[in-house]
C-alpha cells in the first residue's frame, strides 16, 4: 500500500512502508505526520499519523543521530545561538519588541535591586502595573484621538491633585459623610456614608483631569476618547491610593494576606477605580457634545461613579456580602461600561 505525507495541508508521495520507514530513521518524516492513502484528503477520518502506520505493520523505527553531542552543538553554531546581532545598537532600536519585553519582565527586578525600599519601591511598582493597566486599555478603547502625551498628563495631574488633595491638605475630612463609613454603623448608614461621602468625593477628584482636558482642547472629543482617559485617571487615583494602603492598612495585615492585598491594591482595585472614572468620562463627552443636556449629563457622570464606588465600598466592609455582592458589582461595572459604548450611538440619536 501507498501513502501520502500531509504537511501543511499539501501531500507529498506516495511512499510505500519501507520509504516511509527509511524517512522515519533518517528524520525526514517525523511518526506525528498525518498520512492518507489518497492525495485529495481532506476530512479527519481520511488521515491517521505515522506511528499508527509503523504499529499496525510490527515496525520499530528509532531516528539517527546526526552525530555526537558536540558535533550537533558545532553544526547548530554559536552564530544561532547568540547572535552578534544583539550587541549592535541598531537591533534594539528597530525592534521595539525586544525592548518592551525587556523592560516588562525586568523593571520588577531592577527596582528591587536598584530602588531604596519602602515608599519609593512601592511607587515604582505602582508605576509598572500602571503601564501594564495603560497597554491592556490602549489595546481595548483607545480612539484616534488618544496621544501618549495626553495619557502621561492626565495620570501625574491626577496624582498630583490626590497628593494636594488628600496629604497635603486633607481636603476629604471636611466631607461630615465619611464619619458615617465606620463598620460599626448599621449597613444603610455606611452605604450613606460611602457613597456621599467617599463615592461622590474620590469620583469627583477623578473627574478633575477630564474637565480640564474638555476645557483646554480644540477639538470635539468622541465618547471614546474620554472613556480612555478617564481609565487612565481611575488608574492614576487607584494605583496612588494603593500605595498608601501599603504603607499604612496593609502593614497591618499577616505575611499572606499582606502579600494577597498588596497585589489587589496595584491590579483589581485601581482596574475597577478607571472603569467608574471611564464611565464619568462617557456621560462628560455626552455634556460636552449635546449641551443642552448637560445639567443632566454633568450629574449623571458624577453620581453612576459615585453610587456604585459607595455600594462596593460597603459590601467589602460586611464580611460575605463582599464576595456575594462586591465582586458581582465589578462585573456588572465593566459590563455596564461596556454598555455605554456600544449604545453611544442611541445616545446620540436621543439628544439630537
Amino acid at each position: 500500500m501507498e501513502y501520502y505525507v500531509y504537511r501543511n495541508g499539501n501531500p507529498f508521495g506516495p511512499y510505500n512502508i519501507s520509504d516511509l520507514t527509511s524517512l522515519v530513521k533518517a528524520g525526514k518524516v517525523l511518526k506525528c505526520d498525518k498520512l492518507s492513502t489518497v492525495n485529495t484528503a481532506t476530512e479527519d477520518k481520511d488521515f491517521f499519523a505515522v506511528r499508527d502506520v509503523l504499529n499496525d505493520n510490527n515496525i520499530s523505527v528509532k531516528v539517527d543521530n546526526a552525530g555526537s553531542l558536540t558535533s550537533q552543538l558545532r553544526h547548530i553554531s554559536k552564530d544561532l545561538l547568540f547572535p552578534k546581532e544583539l550587541k549592535q545598537k541598531e537591533t534594539w532600536k528597530s525592534d521595539t519588541r525586544l525592548l518592551v519585553l525587556a523592560c516588562i519582565g525586568l523593571f520588577p527586578l531592577v527596582a528591587a535591586y536598584f530602588v531604596p525600599s519602602g515608599w519609593l519601591s512601592y511607587y515604582c511598582i505602582a508605576l509598572y502595573f500602571s503601564v501594564v493597566w495603560w497597554s491592556f486599555f490602549n489595546y481595548m478603547f483607545k480612539s484616534p484621538q488618544v496621544t501618549a502625551k495626553t495619557s502621561v498628563t492626565i495620570f501625574f495631574l491626577m496624582q498630583a491633585i490626590v497628593f494636594v488633595a488628600w496629604d497635603a491638605l486633607g481636603l476629604p475630612n471636611l466631607n461630615f459623610f465619611y464619619g458615617a463609613t465606620d463598620q460599626s454603623y448599621p449597613m444603610l448608614l455606611q452605604l450613606i456614608g460611602f457613597t456621599f461621602g467617599v463615592g461622590f468625593t474620590e469620583e469627583f477628584a477623578k473627574m478633575l483631569p477630564l474637565i480640564w482636558l474638555v476645557k483646554k482642547t480644540k477639538k470635539p472629543l468622541v465618547p471614546q476618547t474620554l472613556v480612555f482617559y478617564g481609565l487612565i485617571s481611575g488608574l492614576a487615583f487607584g494605583v496612588y491610593e494603593g500605595v498608601q494602603y501599603q504603607m499604612t492598612e496593609n502593614m497591618k495585615l499577616d505575611g499572606s494576606d499582606r502579600f494577597l492585598m498588596n497585589i489587589a491594591r496595584l491590579t483589581s482595585l485601581p482596574f475597577i477605580h478607571a472603569i467608574w472614572c471611564a464611565i464619568g468620562g462617557f456621560f462628560i463627552s455626552f455634556a460636552v457634545l449635546y449641551p443642552r443636556y448637560r445639567k443632566a449629563l454633568w450629574a449623571l457622570a458624577l453620581i453612576i461613579p459615585a453610587m456604585l464606588h459607595g455600594i462596593y465600598d460597603t459590601m467589602c466592609g460586611n464580611g460575605l456580602t463582599a464576595i456575594l455582592v462586591a465582586l458581582p458589582l465589578c462585573v456588572f461595572c465593566v459590563g455596564l461600561l461596556v454598555h455605554y459604548l456600544k449604545n453611544s450611538g442611541n445616545y446620540q440619536n436621543r439628544l439630537r
